[in-house]
């Protein structure tokens, strides 16, 4: 019998999907989540596209339907608190892997975590330019009421 190989830790970005997200027609609509993820999911970032802009990054998380992890790409606007992690999940070692992620630093998963965090702020805020619904539940109106915030009903 085979013995399973574990692989080593990697540095990745990891992230969390937008409780609430503006959707339609001039963004007057609110989703929870994204099609493919629940709000609040964690998700580890495994490439960015889009050149320099990142708009759009590729994704290891427990799928919204199933729970079994899947590999997407996804809106950077649509993810939150980027932050370097050191993962030790097989199952999300083995998608890196498969998809030849290269090895990061520490250093490199603070700075790329940084960046994404900053200019997904900037792409929530420019993707719709009209007004937010009232009351709006975005990530970027939540985060701007404090803890207390607005819950759903």
């Amino acid at each position: 019998m085979a013995e399973s190989v574990t692989p080593e830790p990697l540095w990745l970005v990891a992230a969390n999907v937008v409780r609430w997200r503006r959707y339609g027609d001039g963004g007057q609509e609110l989703r929870p989540g994204t099609k493919a993820y629940r709000g609040g999911a964690k998700v580890y970032v495994m490439d960015t596209y889009g050149g320099m802009a990142h708009e759009e990054v590729s994704t290891i998380g427990r799928g919204r339907g199933s729970a079994r992890w899947i590999t997407i790409d996804t809106g950077s606007r649509h993810l939150h608190s980027f932050r370097p992690e050191l993962v030790y999940s097989p199952a999300v070692l083995r998608r890196a892997e498969a998809r030849w992620v290269a090895s990061r630093t520490r250093e490199e998963a603070e700075e790329l975590a940084a960046l994404l965090e900053r200019l997904a702020a900037e792409y929530r805020d420019s993707h719709y330019r009209t007004p937010h619904p009232t009351p709006c539940l975005c990530h970027t109106c939540l985060t701007a009421a404090g803890p207390e915030g607005v819950t759903p009903a």
